[in-house]
């Protein structure tokens, strides 16, 4: 008796097979496996919003002197903007099941589309970088706080970072690659694990604070400027914006996850 799950398999690769092999690879061509839920899509976005990155970013706002409820409305509109988008750029990869890199030859032409491929390369690559530079600095203090002897390998820097920040920093970058070499499967694997462990430390972390400084240590208002009605708009317009810009790498590259997905009602709910 035939294999359904063969002759399926089959057809996909009798299709690929009529594809250009200037225009498609293993990773450009339409997926089969479109199996994420709505638990994969939230896990993706917790681990994005809940890095080092995005604290610098939200912290950052508090320097533009607005008050935290200010902050907090700046937020909630940035992420609502973000969602909505976000929504958008699902639907064609998931319908389709292929990534952005496919979907943009629809505005720029087939070869057209390599330029803002090569541009959103670019911009990720420089993104990784910056990742890893962070989180390199937090495992370095990590470090220094239970080994303070390897404080003695922090005196001279290079490119703004010390000998022991260039070992920290080497140590992210290949756990990171370790992780993307896998293929998407690891990825999905490692966000799911990754989305929830980040919120339980951020809770752990907030609690240790509290326990540290008390509740009269803890201060919301971290301006440290006086703003006119008129400036005070201006700085949240500034922020609101902050916010969306931040999320543009993954916003503009979620169409790479949300081609697993197995339906637009999933996503959505997803990005709630």
């Amino acid at each position: 008796m035939p294999n359904p799950q063969q002759h399926v398999s089959a057809s996909a690769a009798e299709a690929r097979a009529r594809y250009s092999p200037r225009l498609t690879n293993e990773d450009l061509a339409p997926t089969r496996q479109q199996s994420w839920t709505w638990y994969n899509i939230f896990s993706f976005w917790m681990s994005d919003v809940h890095s080092m990155g995005g604290y610098v970013v939200a912290a950052s706002f508090f320097t533009l002197g607005l008050a935290s409820w200010q902050v907090l409305i700046c937020l909630l509109a940035g992420i609502c903007i973000v969602q909505l988008c976000a929504n958008l750029v699902a639907k064609p990869s998931q319908m389709a099941g292929v990534p952005y890199a496919v979907i943009c030859r629809q505005a720029f032409g087939v070869f057209g589309a390599n330029i803002p491929a090569v541009i959103r390369g670019l911009i990720a690559f420089a993104w990784y970088g910056i990742q890893t530079y962070l989180a390199a600095n937090a495992l370095m203090l990590v470090l220094l706080k239970f080994f303070p002897a390897l404080a003695s390998m922090t005196h001279a820097s290079w490119l703004g970072l010390s000998l022991l920040g260039w070992c920290c920093f080497g140590v992210m970058w290949l756990l990171q690659a370790m992780v993307f070499w896998h293929g998407m499967s690891a990825i999905k694997r490692f966000i799911d694990v990754a989305g929830p462990a980040v919120y339980v430390v951020m809770v752990a972390l907030a609690g240790w604070i509290v326990y540290k400084t008390g509740f009269d240590g803890i201060s919301f208002t971290l301006a440290s400027k006086s703003l006119s009605a008129g400036e005070q708009s201006w700085q949240m317009i500034t922020a609101t914006a902050l916010v969306v810009s931040y999320f543009s790498g993954p916003l503009l590259n979620f169409g790479d996850f949300s081609r697993y997905g197995k339906s637009m009602g999933e996503i959505r709910r997803g990005n709630r």
